[in-house]
């Protein structure tokens, strides 16, 4: 019943990575929904609440559930923490932790200090999210920086899809929100994309969690192109190529 409660809750809240897990082997899907889950409720923590305090308090419960996930006793019964708790090797809560520390940015309305302070934001939260998931399928340390590479590209697609919302929620979401250096930003993305041969050494059950970056290369691609899209919001593939192109990933 947890599990289908996560998933549950992923499709509503995270309709890409659903797909994603969807496309995915069965006994992978044990592992993905409850961290695809875990991320929802995470990301959607610092926008339920003006109060930054109450945002702060509620990244901090998830802190604590990490921590006791961590120390393998006993947990807080919830509908995510449980079957998390289930799935997740001992040393990947600690980077879950971090995962939710960087997510505090979003609580407030400072923009990125610069661009280190960005790439540091994806990488600590889609780059740590997929490393987590690749981790807890039988991922080893050779693959980490690839994974998380990946992952932080991906976390880029979607942060500048969610632009225009973050604007109008009053953020300032890029550090340079010319089109120019959007295209730059894309470009460099694409550069440092790991290629399938870098994963040639990968599990093949942990392949699964590379399955959500089934559209980041076309995406930056297009976002390099076209980089007025992003204000614009219309970063996407239509939906006959998305899918062709998640089931041939699958």
């Amino acid at each position: 019943m947890s599990l289908q409660a996560c998933a549950d809750l992923v499709a509503r809240a995270d309709p890409d990575r659903f797909r994603a897990a969807m496309a995915a082997p069965v006994e992978a899907r044990r592992v993905l929904f409850p961290l695809y889950a875990f991320n929802a409720e995470v990301a959607r923590a610092p926008w339920v609440t003006e109060e930054a305090m109450i945002a702060e308090m509620r990244l901090q419960w998830w802190r604590d559930a990490l921590e006791e996930i961590g120390a393998g006793g006993a947990v807080r019964r919830h509908e995510v923490v449980e079957p998390l708790a289930e799935v997740l090797p001992p040393e990947i809560p600690g980077t879950l932790d971090r995962l939710v520390e960087v997510r505090r940015w979003d609580i407030y309305k400072d923009a990125f200090e610069d661009d280190a302070h960005f790439q540091e934001y994806l990488h600590e939260t889609g780059g740590a999210l997929m490393w987590a998931a690749a981790a807890a399928l039988g991922a080893k340390e050779s693959n980490r920086e690839d994974i998380r590479s990946l992952g932080a590209a991906t976390a880029l697609v979607r942060f500048l899809q969610a632009v225009p919302a973050l604007e109008a929620r009053g953020r300032v979401p890029l550090v340079d929100g010319r089109a120019d250096a959007i295209s730059r930003l894309a470009k460099r993305a694409l550069d440092g994309l790991p290629r399938d041969r870098d994963f040639a050494s990968l599990p093949k059950a942990a392949r699964a969690a590379l399955l959500e970056s089934w559209q980041t290369e076309p995406l930056l691609r297009q976002i390099a192109r076209e980089p007025q899209r992003v204000a614009q919001g219309r970063v996407g593939l239509s939906p006959f190529r998305s899918r062709l192109r998640l089931l041939r990933r699958a």
